[in-house]
């Protein structure tokens, strides 16, 4: 029998009433022929209260106390789901990261998947049991201790389980219908898409759109994992099939506009024009695992240079204080940074090969008064730095230039 699947999210168990529908949805799609696997996150924002009371214990959270305490929030939803499964007929049970076998590396937080061992989760689904796995956790194959993936962990869990499984798809149930062109709450115009490549999702996801978590989505394109986008609560929709750029008919160049105001900016500036500055600054952000986005050396006319990045927001303290460090160490005058600051990026696998795709989103954000800090680019994707306070008025700007509130079903990417 084919396996499917099912990752639901917090708002997909947020309550009773939700935790029915879910499992509603499980036990139709074993009814259909599927092998059923579900993943489920911690219900409604029940992970946001776990840190938040961890703050009001502690100012020093330990990391290794904390994955404890976070993983607790999916071992309440598994076993509710199970349980309304039960209530519908149907065989469940209820499995933990540690007790089903998905092994990890050591770290605390933002652990990453190293195996997952499928004998008993094949035995239990032979059995004719859906199987309810809690997402975002693990164990570390090293020490034996609870590990969890980081924020969007659920997404990655689910995806990293149909790989391992064989399976046909894996569904990604969320508060939205599918995947549109941008934010509909930034852009009510904004198109459904009734499918897109993995190559575009991965760069909508990375530069701040909220639907999927990149990770997962890079797993799903290095196995070629097929997945969908859909609403639990709307089961019958088919909302948007994430698949390989080969098998879409590309009718836009630009397949979405995507705005992250998570991120800072960063400059040390007077910095002595000599080899391997760069590289000492990197490679010190690096070793404390702080990731650098977009990236700008500039040299002025007294021949010292500006080197400037993008990190987010969460680490800009670390960042600064290694900033300075550094800044003392070469001889730079000095270090600043900037919060008020949001990324605006368009991406498309149509962009290949077209020339005038970047001209042509400057030109929105020039005739919108929009000012560019920061340019980055790559074969289907262009970012600008521009002010926070200029966020949503760029995406709308962009959104209209590239006429993707003009996308109907008729030429949407199929």
């Amino acid at each position: 029998m084919p396996i499917l699947v099912q990752k639901f999210g917090g708002t997909s168990v947020r309550d009773a009433i939700c935790i029915k529908r879910v499992s509603k949805i499980a036990v139709d799609a074993q009814k259909q022929g599927f092998q059923v696997v579900v993943v489920v996150s911690a219900m409604g924002d029940t992970t946001d209260n776990l840190i938040d009371l961890a703050r009001d214990v502690t100012t020093k959270t330990d990391p290794r106390e904390m994955d404890l305490l976070l993983s607790t929030g999916e071992q309440i939803s598994i076993p509710l789901v199970a349980m309304a499964i039960h209530d519908l007929g149907a065989k469940a049970i209820s499995q933990t990261g540690l007790q089903v076998g998905i092994l990890t590396e050591d770290r605390h937080g933002k652990a990453r998947i190293t195996e997952i061992r499928t004998d008993k989760l094949k035995k239990y689904l032979d059995d004719g049991n859906i199987v309810v796995i809690a997402g975002f956790q693990g164990i570390s194959a090293a020490t034996g201790e609870i590990t969890t993936l980081g924020r969007g962990g659920s997404d990655t869990t689910a995806v990293a389980l149909a790989v391992a499984l064989g399976a046909e798809r894996c569904d990604i149930y969320t508060d939205v219908d599918a995947v549109y062109t941008t934010d509909p709450e930034i852009v009510r115009e904004a198109s459904r898409l009734n499918a897109i490549s993995y190559e575009e999702m991965l760069e909508l996801a990375s530069l701040g759109a909220q639907v999927l978590h990149p990770r997962s989505v890079e797993i799903a394109k290095n196995y070629k994992m097929p997945m969908r986008v859909r609403s639990s609560f709307k089961p019958n929709d088919q909302g948007t099939l994430v698949k390989g750029v080969g098998e879409m008919e590309l009718n836009n160049p630009v397949s979405g506009v995507a705005l992250d105001e998570s991120q800072a900016r960063v400059a040390i500036v007077g910095v002595p024009d000599k080899p391997g500055i760069a590289a000492k600054v990197f490679e010190s952000l690096a070793k404390k695992n702080i990731s650098v986005d977009m990236i700008v050396q500039s040299t002025s006319q007294d021949g010292l240079n500006e080197i400037a990045f993008t990190v987010d927001k969460d680490t800009l303290q670390d960042t600064k204080k290694i900033a300075e460090q550094i800044a003392v160490d070469i001889g730079a005058k000095k270090v600043t940074t900037d919060t008020n600051i949001a990324k605006v990026s368009i991406v498309g696998a149509g962009m290949i090969g077209r020339p005038g795709i970047a001209a042509g989103m400057f030109k929105a954000l020039a005739d919108s008064g929009v000012n560019i800090q920061m340019i980055s680019t790559s074969e289907i994707k262009v970012s600008c730095v521009i002010d926070a306070k200029d966020g949503d008025k760029a995406v709308k700007a962009i959104h209209k230039a590239f006429e993707l509130d003009k996308v109907s079903k008729e030429t949407q990417r199929v």
